[in-house]
This record gives structure tokens, sequence and C-alpha cells, in this order.
């Protein structure tokens, strides 16, 4: 039992992992927490659903076209809504107000097309085997949606660490004001950041039927809760970082469903809660950013 716990916990904190990561991203380099990336990851859920619904087409290729669509989406966004609040006065505490209202009208948006039913996808999906790690036997479909987490989590850690653009993003997330100084043209880094941290949300959603049970127009807000927690136990601001705090929430939601589930949806609100009082500058120990 101990065993599958853990096992079970890492391939989860993989998942969770990928939740949270674009919401690192973003805040990183813009200074803003997106409330409403728990939204977006609800759209990927629906449009995976509904690509396998009519079109019976694999999660895994829905994953493709979700990622470049929501790139799109993203840099769209950053252009039309960022830049003027970069120009306020407190443009930290207006993202707050503006993206909270992006998260009430995505929410509203989808209650009307899609309705108030809870959906699911055939957890077949993903393959209908048993994959048996140590000795423990789990559903393949963990086992290929935590293999995608992975991947994804490389490819962001190639992408800020291998590439220029990626170190010019990281240019940004020390200090925006030199990195400007420096040549590096902070808007086009930032619609980047906006548009992956999207795109890796949505890859999320399209995965959630599988992890996180059935899909509503309505989480989304639970989910930027719990994206929230992972990314303050690693580092607020601090994209790998998000690797930490969602292992650790992964087994922490995987221990407490196997010896006490009645307390597992307490699991985010505790982490947060420990985290804070704690070292509320993430156990990665970045500095505490204002937003």
């Amino acid at each position: 039992m101990v065993a599958y716990t853990i096992l079970s916990g890492l391939l989860f904190g993989l998942y969770f992992s990928l939740m949270a990561i674009g919401l690192n991203l973003i805040f990183g380099v813009m200074r803003m927490v997106n409330l409403a990336h728990g939204d977006f990851i609800m759209l990927g859920a629906f449009a995976a659903f509904f690509a396998y619904t009519l079109w019976n087409m694999n999660p895994l290729v829905t994953m493709v076209f979700v990622f470049f669509l929501f790139i799109l989406l993203g840099g769209a966004l950053y252009y039309l809504v960022v830049p003027r609040l970069l120009r306020a006065q407190d443009p930290e505490m207006l993202s707050l107000i503006l993206f909270f209202g992006l998260s009430q009208v995505i929410q509203a948006l989808a209650v009307i097309a899609f309705g108030n039913n809870q959906r699911s996808i055939d957890y077949t999906a993903l393959g209908s085997g048993t994959v048996f790690l140590f000795g423990q036997g789990f559903e393949e479909s963990w086992v290929v949606v935590a293999a995608v987490s992975l991947l994804a989590i490389i490819l962001v850690s190639i992408y800020l660490y291998a590439t220029k653009l990626g170190v010019a993003t990281r240019a940004v997330m020390n200090h925006r004001e030199e990195a400007a100084s420096a040549g590096i043209s902070v808007h086009r880094v930032s619609a980047y950041a906006m548009g992956i941290g999207l795109a890796l949300a949505a890859i999320a959603g399209v995965f959630s039927p599988f992890m996180i049970g059935s899909i509503d127009p309505t989480m989304g807000t639970d989910l930027t809760t719990t994206s929230f927690a992972i990314i303050i136990i690693g580092s607020l601001g601090n994209p790998i970082g998000t690797v930490v705090g969602g292992m650790i929430y992964g087994l922490s939601l995987m221990y407490m469903e196997s010896y006490q589930p009645s307390w597992s949806s307490l699991v985010p609100y505790l982490l947060l809660f420990i985290i804070l009082l704690l070292k509320p500058s993430g156990l990665l120990g970045r500095r505490m950013r204002n937003a």
C-alpha cells in the first residue's frame, strides 16, 4: 500500500506539475497572477471531450492542435490586454481584477455553450491495460499522462536554458527593466510566455478527465487554487520549482486519498497555509515578489 501510494503520488505529481507550470511561467515573466488559469485548463478539457466524442480523436492528437491554438490565443490575449495594464499605476493589482473578471466571463460562456452537466471521456482512450512499475499495477492512462507531462517539463527546461528566446525569457524574469535596456524585446518575450503558459494549461486540461475525473464549466476555480498552491510550494516565479511543488502535492494528495479520503479536498489549502507560515518564498528559496 505504501509503495503504491508513493508511486501513484509521483505519477500524479508529474501531471500536477504540468498543470501549474504555465501559471508560474506567466507570473515569472509578467509578475501577474492569471486567475483564469484553471478556466483555460477547463477549455482544454472540453476540447478533448468534443474532439473524442465527435471525431473519435485520440487525446494525444488533440493535444497537438490545442497546443498551437492556445499559443496563438495567449499571444493575442497578451497584446490585447497586458500592454494596457502595464501603463496603469498598479498593474499587478489591476491584473488580479482583470483576470478574475476574465475567469467569470469564460465560465459563463462555457455554461451557455456546454451546459452544466458533467462530462467524461472513455478512460480506455489512452489505453485500457495495466502498467506495472516496481511490482505495482497502474492504469495505462495514468502512466501515459505522466510520461507526456514529464516530456513537457523537459521541453520547457530546454526552452528556458538552451534556446536564445529562453535566455531572454529568464533575463526578463530576473529584471524586466534591465532586460529591456539590454535590447531584449520584452513584449515579444512576454507574448511567447503567455502563449506557452496557456498552451501548457490547455494540454493539462486535455488529460484532466483521466487524472481528476469528470469535467464541467465551473471546474476552473478549484484548478486555479490547486495550481497556485503548487507554485507557492515550489517557488513563485520559478517555473522549474513548480516540479517540486507538483511532486509534494501529488504525494500528499495520494496519501490523503489512501488513508484519509474525506480530507483529501483540503490538501491544497493545508499545504498553502503551511508553506506560507514556514517558508513564504517557497521551498526553493526564491525571494518573494510582489503580485
